[in-house]
């Protein structure tokens, strides 16, 4: 079960570099989760997903709403996905012109927007393989396959103290619809991997992948406040 949450995040080129801030903000009003992941880049764009969400027996999708925009986007979308009426609606820009889709899909109890930390926390990491389904904005929307495998256990250090976290690939699946995706993504996707703590409070530690199709790879990983030192402590 997932509850109230507040997590400072951090992207980085593989270089190392930050470039953006981020928060993962949760709470829950009533039956449902409100999901915010937000990041602040360095040059003022803005990557800002809102998802609504209930797990009852399982997770299910509700609405979810993720912009992108800024410098660090060259193409701006604003995407709106409606799960319970199968809506979902595409706001993209072009050279200034602001394009707009709107189309019906038959979207599956499975479909995976804004729910794959909280998906990644519950699979098992001795499961073989998990698929979800998912909407792809290319602009015009698109309901495609991910493949999850875990791929073995890496060792990350936290204040001087060992732990093991599973890594994850997630792989998009074209399938045999590869003839109509292909042409509107432009190629195949790029696999994304994500680290999981395990144990009695599975945990999100690290995500390497693109953030929009043909993009660099950047990660995203935990970041601890810093603390201004005080002229009265000496610290």
């Amino acid at each position: 079960m997932e509850g109230t949450v507040h997590g400072f995040l951090a992207v980085r080129t593989m270089e190392g570099k930050t470039i953006a801030a981020g928060d993962l903000l949760q709470v829950v009003q009533g039956d449902r989760l409100v999901s915010n992941l937000i990041f602040h880049f360095k040059d003022g764009s803005v990557d800002d997903e809102t998802t609504v969400f209930s797990q009852h027996h399982d997770f299910r999708l509700i609405s979810d709403h993720h912009v992108q925009k800024g410098p660090s986007f060259p193409h701006p979308m604003d995407v709106l996905i409606d799960a319970s009426s199968g809506q979902v609606t595409v706001r993209s820009y072009e050279d200034g012109k602001e394009k707009v889709e709107t189309d019906h899909l038959d979207l599956q109890p499975d479909v995976a927007n804004g729910l794959l930390l909280d998906l990644l926390k519950n699979i098992p990491p001795h499961a073989p393989e998990t698929k979800v389904s998912y909407v792809a904005a290319t602009p015009k929307p698109r309901l495609v396959k991910l493949s999850i495998k875990p791929e073995g256990e890496e060792p990350f250090w936290a204040a001087g103290v060992r732990h093991t976290a599973t890594r994850f690939t997630l792989k998009v699946e074209l399938g045999g619809i590869a003839g109509i995706v292909a042409p509107v993504i432009g190629k195949q996707p790029k696999d994304t991997h994500v680290w999981i703590l395990g144990g009695r409070a599975p945990a999100f530690v690290r995500m390497e992948g693109q953030f929009y199709e043909g993009g660099p790879i950047w990660k995203i990983e935990l970041t601890s406040p810093i603390w201004r030192k005080s002229r009265d402590s000496g610290r």
